[in-house]
């Protein structure tokens, strides 16, 4: 059935005169068939990054500042590791390099603060960004929660990532550790 739909949507662009670019229609097809978009490489890296998030993530709940500056500086290290030449376009390229920048230079000042609720802002915006990376680089290999909770950061509201949609609140563990709810569900996979 997916296969028909995307036929049907690639004659409809080519019948309108909109051809998709031949790497569009490649990722599509890999998608509809199961195969990740990514190379193998490139989701080994990734994951690796992700899952050390997930590891800082962990770090803000138990509000280990030793744990947090390790694991940030991890993350800093294997952030240079993935492979974004692997990546199917060059515009997806691209956009993951300016990401992975911006994550870089917040991994520096989550690094540089020593108060923690500091480091919980530079924490937030590396959520935020490594969120769009996901997005942009639509990571197949497993599926991603995207967890809120509105009374952190002073009631302004937070997101932070999880690999379980269980809460446990990285801005306010001591008062407020199942405060949160899932807003979304990354899943790029069709397997």
């Amino acid at each position: 059935m997916k296969n028909i739909f995307l036929v049907s949507l690639i004659g409809l662009l080519v019948a309108c005169g909109t051809n998709p670019p031949k790497e569009d229609i490649q990722a599509n097809l890999q998608k509809v068939n199961g195969v990740s978009i990514n190379s193998d490489q490139f989701n080994s890296q990734f994951k690796q990054f992700l899952h050390s998030y997930y590891d800082l993530k962990d770090a803000f709940i138990k509000e280990e500042m030793v744990a947090i500056n390790a694991t940030s500086d991890s993350l800093a290290k294997q952030i240079n590791q993935i492979l974004i030449k692997e990546l199917k376009s060059d515009s997806t390229q691209k956009a993951a390099q300016v990401l992975i920048e911006s994550i870089k230079a917040e991994l520096i000042g989550l690094k540089g603060e020593t108060d923690i609720e500091e480091k919980r802002k530079a924490f937030q915006m590396i959520g935020e960004q490594l969120l769009v990376l996901i997005q942009t680089v639509q990571y197949d290999n497993e599926i991603i929660y995207t967890q809120f909770c509105p009374m952190a950061m002073n009631d302004n509201g937070a997101t932070w990532l999880s690999n379980s949609a269980d809460i446990k609140n990285p801005y306010l563990p001591k008062t407020m550790l199942e405060c949160g709810e899932v807003k979304d569900t990354l899943n790029f996979s069709t397997k």
